[in-house]
């Protein structure tokens, strides 16, 4: 499958993805909770198998991006440590707070996505230059 392929895909998941965040604030509470639970679960998911593909890779390009993999890891569980530790508090101050934390960590979350879609972006037309540049190499043969 050509990575432009892939590409198209995260367009098409960013879309769902967008829609389903502008949907959320017309929902219930309980409605919006089941939402969470599954972005999580699908973020879970994800992940694992990121993770399990970075473990198998060997050369050294794949090495760094299972260390980025993994330092991501990392600051997922630490935001998700201190999100399960909150869930318990009511306190409206604590509230606040909590809530200014989940929106820093998801701005955080978010320009870490557009960093990589630029990555991405640009490791997809790296890719088409080089099967061009190959097709056009096996062709003067």
């Amino acid at each position: 499958m050509p990575a432009s392929t892939e590409f198209t895909k995260l367009k098409e998941q960013v879309e769902g993805a967008d829609q389903r965040i502008r949907a959320s604030t017309a929902q219930t509470t309980d409605e919006l909770k089941a939402m969470v639970d599954e972005a999580r679960t699908k973020a879970d998911a994800r992940a694992d198998e990121l993770s399990t593909k970075a473990h198998e890779a060997g050369d050294t390009a794949e090495a760094h991006w299972n260390q980025v993999q993994s330092d991501w890891d990392r600051h997922i569980k630490q935001i998700r440590k201190r999100i399960d530790a909150k869930k318990a508090e009511h306190d409206a101050a604590v509230a606040e707070r909590d809530a200014e934390w989940a929106e820093a960590d998801a701005y955080d979350a978010v320009q870490f996505a557009q960093a990589a879609i630029e990555e991405a972006e640009y490791a997809v037309l790296d890719a088409v230059l080089a099967r061009k540049d190959a097709d056009v190499m096996a062709a003067a043969k």
